[in-house]
């Protein structure tokens, strides 16, 4: 057994602490949202497979009166078309420097870096896991990136990896039944 499998109480409540203070939820797309493949047809016209749960674990956070922001290395217009369906609020693509996007998006939000949590799964987006309040990471993202990370998944990347961490976030902020509430409730 690893300690990742069963985390001390002080490692439990620090995760906990982290979690309750997460206002502003930035993910990396290529290996978080999608699993990493990038599919290029003939005319060269790009796609990308997102995982549908991802998409009510953002309409939930939403709902709960969170705000949500991607940083991706890549630039692809599918991305741009995916984050309006899904309202997050804040797209930037084509960057090289995550920890430079990151600051700017803390400037621009006026989030401070204890209430952001940055997703991301490789070596390009340690600077931003480096940088926030709580880091975390899919199953499957390299190793550098689950040792600098506070949580990972168990879900590997394209597969909920959002889901996973929007539940925890909202239960640790005790507002997950609230945000589900249309969901969970009994028919009468």
């Amino acid at each position: 057994m690893t300690v990742a499998e069963h985390p001390s109480a002080e490692a439990t409540a620090d995760l906990q602490a982290r979690c309750a203070a997460i206002r502003l939820l930035a993910v990396d797309v290529d290996g978080v949202l999608t699993d990493g493949r990038i599919i290029v047809d003939d005319l060269g016209v790009e796609s990308k497979n997102f995982y549908v749960r991802d998409g009510l674990a953002f309409a939930l956070w939403h709902r709960a009166g969170r705000r949500s922001a991607i940083l991706s290395g890549r630039s692809a217009p599918v991305v741009q078309r995916r984050a309006e369906e899904l309202k997050i609020g804040r797209v930037v693509q084509g960057i090289a420097d995550k920890g430079e996007a990151l600051r700017a998006l803390l400037a621009e939000t006026g989030a401070a870096a204890e209430e952001v949590c940055y997703v991301g799964d490789d070596l390009i987006d340690l600077p931003a896991l480096r940088a926030v309040g709580l880091a975390a990471c899919p199953a499957d993202a390299v190793d550098e990136v689950r040792r600098a990370s506070h949580l990972t998944t168990r879900a590997v990347g394209g597969s909920g990896v959002i889901r996973e961490v929007v539940e925890r976030l909202l239960k640790s902020q005790g507002l997950w039944h609230e945000a589900c509430g249309p969901y969970l409730a009994e028919a009468t």
